[in-house]
């Protein structure tokens, strides 16, 4: 099997990992990345953390692929990766500093995303934090031409695809117990969103 290879992940580590240092703290001891893909981006930002524990996670029909890249590049914090689909799996039984994932949410269907979002709610605790990297649409309008073109070729190979609304996302964020603490603004239309656990509240 040859080694599976994503142009995307080459062009947008070097401002994701800008993003990374300002969010991971010297404490975090554990990442979950969900969404892996090729496992490029695990090879390229967990040198860069070497007290994090990497913990790679996918469909199936990924892990195979993203094993070459680790196998490669014997990276020790980098975990043996999982299978993990957020409408069906739990995350993993760990303590979760930080959950990241790239390029997912737009893949995603929204129902699943929500999925995502309550599971986040219900398994990080307080401080921890979720990075989100991909494009988003602001009060109803894309950020540029070329992204309204990928929406449409998105919902073009499945209509439950498509680029999500940042008030969509944020507000299943707020309702399941984070709150925003950066947007910033990333190359080729693309944003990062930081949010952060709240102290859970009884009910």
């Amino acid at each position: 099997m040859e080694k599976p290879y994503s142009a995307s992940c080459d062009s947008n580590k070097a401002p994701i990992l800008e993003v990374l240092y300002r969010t991971i703290l010297p404490s975090d001891r554990r990442l979950l990345e969900i969404g892996s893909g090729t496992g490029q981006h695990a090879v390229y930002f967990a040198p860069k953390f070497p007290q994090l524990e990497w913990y790679p996670t996918d469909l199936s029909s990924n892990l195979s692929g993203m094993n070459l890249w680790f196998k490669e590049a014997r990276i020790a914090t980098i975990q043996k990766p999982t299978r993990l689909d957020v409408s069906k799996d739990d995350f993993p039984k760990l303590k979760f500093d930080v959950v990241f994932t790239a390029n997912t949410l737009h893949i995603m269907h929204w129902k699943d995303c929500k999925s995502f979002m309550k599971l986040l709610g219900h398994r990080l605790r307080e401080g921890s934090r979720a990075i989100f990297y991909g494009p988003f649409k602001y009060q109803g309008e894309f950020t540029s031409p070329s992204n309204a073109e990928f929406d449409l070729s998105l919902k073009a190979k499945d209509p439950l695809s498509g680029i999500r609304s940042f008030e969509d996302v944020n507000n299943n964020m707020i309702k399941n117990g984070f709150e925003l603490i950066d947007d910033y603004e990333m190359p080729a239309n693309n944003r990062t969103l930081v949010y952060q656990r709240l102290k859970f509240q009884k009910s």
